[in-house]
Order: structure tokens, then C-alpha cells, then sequence
């Protein structure tokens, strides 16, 4: 389950931030010269979705994961800056976080 859910994070994290470019560009549109509302329209509620989909994987993960409370709520600070889930999920990975921890040993009895 732990690899299912860091795998959704990830996904979540880019989706996330796509849809950021998606909604901003229809504010471009709809505050620009055109003043075309449907970017904001069909992308608005596209990435409101996303959002809360990023906001519980990371706590799922983080719980998961065992992160600490400085670490998630970075995590989830980043869901409000455009592209800041990429970031982060990047750092994240380096940092070892969204990888499977290294398997128990198992004792060897000594003869």
C-alpha cells in the first residue's frame, strides 16, 4: 500500500502542478484582452479536485512514510504556490522519502 500511495503522490504532485498552468493561463484569458471566462471555467474546478487529492496523499504518505511535522507541512505548503508540488517532490525523492526503506535483517544464528 505504501508504494501505491507514494506512486499517487507523485502523480498527484504533477498533475497538480499542470493544472496550476492550465488555471493560470485561463485567468490570462479571462482577465486579458479576450475576456474569455471558459479556461477558468473548465480548469478552476479541474485543479480544486487535484488540490485536495495532493493535500490527502500527503498526509497519507507522510503518515506512511513517518515524516516529520516540519516535512509534511512543508508539503503541504507547497500545494499553494504554482509548481511548488514539483519541487518538492523532487527534494523528496532525493531525500529518500518516496523510496521503500531497506529491508529488515534478519539474524544469522552464530554457530
Amino acid at each position: 500500500m505504501r508504494r501505491t500511495a507514494q506512486k499517487l503522490f507523485v502523480v498527484a504532485a504533477i498533475a497538480e502542478a499542470i493544472s496550476w498552468l492550465a488555471l493560470l493561463t485561463g485567468m490570462i484569458f479571462k482577465y486579458g484582452p479576450t475576456e474569455n471566462e471558459i479556461g477558468v471555467q473548465i480548469f478552476g474546478p479541474i485543479h480544486g479536485g487535484l488540490f485536495v487529492a495532493y493535500v490527502g496523499l500527503v498526509l497519507l504518505v507522510s503518515r506512511l512514510g513517518r515524516w516529520s511535522w516540519p516535512v509534511t507541512l512543508v508539503a503541504l505548503a507547497c500545494a499553494v504556490p504554482p509548481l511548488a508540488t514539483l519541487g518538492f517532490e523532487r527534494w523528496a525523492r532525493r531525500r529518500g522519502l518516496l523510496s521503500d526503506p531497506a529491508p529488515a535483517r534478519t539474524p544469522v544464528p552464530v554457530a
